[in-house]
């Protein structure tokens, strides 16, 4: 009973809030059975110039975090952000429908990393961490390319395609967590919950 209670402390905490408006994010940790509030963080998305790409998704988790946090200092709060990068481009979420099909005309058949930064935060506790995983795309016809912009599915996602919905008809196979594609390593953030509570 006392192991029990142990394993399912983050899903009773009640003071965690999400610093997204994230559909996906919100979905996960629903799914996860964790109790939270959203309050998202409405600032620019800025990185230094001189920052690494594999380290943008973190540095922006942390700033976004931090901010809500700034006004909610006695909660857990959970910030998270993405990056696509292929061959050392970052690929963010698309302007208008050309940059989409640029996008995934530039994805097809090649190997990409998607990186999603973490950080939970309170007064007592800054963990972030990166997760990464690999996603391969098949080789995409104009008419394929075409399709799925059609669908609107590609304009409000980082890389211009999301693995969970239409986008999963791009990928031919990845290598580690599906999860973190969608936008939050979500077991991962679990067991990091857990641990805070002790």
């Amino acid at each position: 009973m006392t192991q029990k209670k142990k394993e399912n402390t983050f899903l009773k905490k009640k003071d965690i809030i999400l610093a997204s408006a994230s559909p996906r994010r919100k979905q996960l940790l629903k799914m996860a059975g964790i109790h939270f509030s959203v309050v998202p963080a409405d600032i620019p998305e800025i990185v230094p110039e001189d920052m690494p790409p594999e380290k943008e998704s973190q540095y922006l988790a942390a700033i976004k975090a931090g901010y809500v946090l700034s006004e909610n200092e006695n909660s857990i709060v959970i910030g998270a952000d993405t990056t696509v990068l292929c061959e050392g481009r970052v690929l963010g979420k698309p302007k208008d429908k050309e940059e989409a099909k640029e996008m995934l005309r530039f994805l097809s058949g090649k190997t990409h990393e998607v990186y999603t930064g973490v950080a939970i935060v309170s007064k007592d506790v800054n963990d972030c961490f990166t997760s990464v995983t690999k996603v391969e795309f098949y080789e995409l016809s104009d008419e394929e390319i075409d399709w799925y912009i059609s669908t609107r599915e590609p304009m409000d996602k980082a890389g211009a395609y999301g693995i969970q919905g239409f986008g999963c008809r791009l990928v031919k196979r990845i290598e580690g967590d599906y999860f973190t594609v969608m936008g939050l390593p979500v077991a991962e953030v679990a067991r990091h919950l857990d641990k805070i509570e002790g």
